[in-house]
């Protein structure tokens, strides 16, 4: 069996991601013409001015439409570039729609345009940058106002921690301070807790203005590190000497645990590949969608055609949030949403016969993500046909004169997979040859987990003697914006 011939579409490259070139070109652009110093973000410091991000920005849907159905004029390509500017008297977060490209000649503020108002500096992302000079705030001006207690309970030596942060950073719009946790620095730490927690107030711009808030430790709340190490010396804090974790990591190692039995049975396409791929459409059967993967929300399909029909004019991954509850301070108040952490820039390489079949078909992906320069991630995308196993339809009767009909059933997979620290989510995308269309979601990773004390047992499942699998709940949404029988089409 062969495809169904249907013509690739050069007109799906309307949807297509931003490429290295066109990257640069936005971000030179900005440099000459906004009128203000910009530092490349993994150099900025809080006070400076950088972009942060430049994806694709999506022309109107009507636009798109006229263009597609109706040999209308093609949108203008534009990019979305999202600029922090801390060096300024009232520093504040705007966003930039530049274009043509890919020569851009004008950038247009749309700020309050999207948001009703300007946004501040507060609710920004957090560069990678400022997460690290948090991690040095502590280990340089911090910890050795506490010199006992990280010695004798803590073992430290300057390499034997990492770091968790609780997320959104404060409880009310303006609110700038964060608890950090703090781990075993070993493969797995996520499974590793101490205890130990402190939340920092970030307000200033300047690092040396920074200080610490509070101070948790196995159940007790200090004031400072200062009162940690007295309350210490003194006899006061109830101590838990966690043992370290083995050399081969124990319990949190990802090691294969039973004797390899050999290879499982194998994906195999007797004929070849039934689908097409050209730029980033793709054609299988009477399917054609055209993809993408966006920096921040992941990934996405567009113009969704069966039998030459549109059906669904985007189907695309918009967050993945994760609500926690501990009697810890930093778990009780997180409430992560993931795409603060850029679901399609956490799409990292796929393994053949583990992550994907090996006959996959696996495509790269490029971003302008909190860097210099465009970074590339091999391979973050497959593309596969997948046998079902089970039959589509089937029926045998022996009433009176026996007979079977049976149709094998097989689907297309577009799939990628986010790694969000300790999450990893596997994003399918699946088309099936009976024109039903759907989207599977598979979580795995580590859980992110609290040290165990007190009424641990409340919030979640003990997993091991001072690790406490904190009780979560995880919500995915998605946008679908489907065309049957038309643009206008509304569900209530």
């Amino acid at each position: 069996m062969v495809c169904d011939k249907q013509p690739m579409k050069v007109s799906s490259l309307v949807f297509d991601d931003l490429s290295p070139t066109e990257m640069i070109q936005v971000k030179s652009y900005l440099q000459h013409n906004l009128g203000v110093p910009l530092v490349d973000a993994p150099e900025a410091k809080r006070s400076d001015n950088c972009i942060y991000s430049i994806v694709l920005q999506l022309p109107p849907k009507a636009e798109v439409l006229k263009f597609l159905d109706h040999q209308g004029t093609r949108p203008t390509r534009q990019a979305l570039a999202v600029v922090y500017f801390g060096n300024q008297k009232a520093p504040n977060i705007t966003e930039y729609v530049v274009g043509p490209l890919p020569d851009p000649t004008y950038h247009q503020d749309v700020t309050v345009q999207k948001y009703g108002g300007m946004l501040p500096y507060t609710r920004r992302n957090f560069l990678l940058t400022e997460i690290m000079e948090v991690y040095m705030f502590l280990e340089n001006k911090e910890y050795p106002k506490a010199p006992n207690f990280m010695q004798k309970v803590i073992d430290y030596n300057g390499t034997n921690l990492i770091y968790g942060v609780g997320l959104p950073p404060g409880l009310k719009s303006g609110d700038c301070k964060i608890w950090v946790s703090h781990f075993q620095n070993v493969p797995g730490f996520y499974l590793h807790p101490i205890g130990l927690e402190v939340q920092v107030d970030l307000r200033s711009l300047d690092a040396s203005q920074w200080k610490v808030l509070k101070v948790f430790y196995n159940g007790q709340y200090f004031q400072s590190m200062e009162e940690l190490e007295s309350q210490f010396n003194q006899g006061h804090v109830k101590v838990v000497k966690v043992n370290k974790a083995p050399s081969d990591r124990g319990f949190s190692s990802l090691k294969q645990r039973v004797p390899h039995t050999g290879p499982g049975p194998l994906h195999y396409e007797p004929c070849g590949p039934r689908y097409r791929i050209r730029n980033n459409q793709v054609v299988f059967m009477s399917w054609s969608f055209a993809f993408g993967m966006d920096a921040n929300r992941g990934p996405r399909v567009f113009d969704i055609q069966f039998k030459g029909e549109r059906i669904v004019y985007e189907l695309s991954v918009q967050d993945a949030s994760a609500i926690y509850g501990s009697n810890s301070p930093a778990s009780m108040l997180t409430r992560y949403m993931d795409v603060t952490f850029g679901l399609g820039f956490d799409a990292f390489t796929l393994i053949q016969g583990i992550d994907c079949p090996y006959l996959a078909t696996y495509l790269d992906r490029h971003y302008f993500f909190d860097s210099a320069l465009p970074l590339t991630r091999k391979n973050s995308i497959c593309i596969f046909e997948q046998n079902s196993e089970m039959p589509l339809r089937r029926h045998f009767d022996n009433a009176w004169n026996p007979f079977y009909g049976g149709l094998a059933d097989s689907a297309l997979v577009f799939r990628s997979i986010s790694t969000v620290s300790n999450y990893d989510y596997v994003w399918d995308f699946i088309f099936h040859q009976n024109g039903a269309v759907a989207v599977r979601v598979y979580a795995s990773g580590y859980i992110q987990s609290s040290f165990y004390f007190g009424d641990a047992s409340e919030f979640g499942n003990r997993v091991e003697k001072w690790t406490l699998g904190t009780i979560h709940t995880h919500n995915i949404n998605l946008k679908v914006d489907m065309d049957i029988g038309g643009k206008w089409l509304s569900i209530v």
